[in-house]
């Protein structure tokens, strides 16, 4: 979904002409950033919450060379769902994903155990 069907769906459950539903629109994100850019959370019931927290500069390593990189402390946007959109995003999910499964074959468990195996004998030996 994008802004074009937030607009649209706007205009059909409230009935409004296209130009005062695109202002709706607009105004409820220009809401939420002004809010947000000002450090105050914004709550939406059963929804969810959009807040900005601040990180702390830290020391990091690079992965590559493992040498120490300073990262710079900021501000993060942050969403943090409600438990009722929690709860229907995974039951969504797992209706859908339940006949989708496929059961787990013994194939990789018997490789490991082999492996397992053959590293024992290997130190028995020594």
């Amino acid at each position: 979904m994008n802004k074009v069907d937030l607009v649209r769906s706007a205009m059909e459950r409230v009935e409004l002409k296209k130009n005062e539903a695109v202002l709706l629109v607009d105004g409820i994100f220009d809401d939420i950033v002004r809010a947000c850019v000002g450090g105050e959370p914004v709550k939406v019931p059963g929804f969810g919450q959009f807040k900005v927290r601040d990180r702390a500069a830290r020391i990091a390593r690079n992965p590559a060379t493992g040498q120490p990189v300073k990262v710079p402390a900021k501000r993060v946007f942050k969403f943090l769902p409600a438990k009722a959109l929690k709860d229907a995003v995974m039951s969504k999910r797992r209706a859908k994903a339940a006949p989708a499964r496929k059961k787990a074959t013994a194939k990789p468990a018997t490789r490991k155990a082999s492996t397992k195996a053959a590293k024992k004998t290997v130190r028995r030996r020594r």
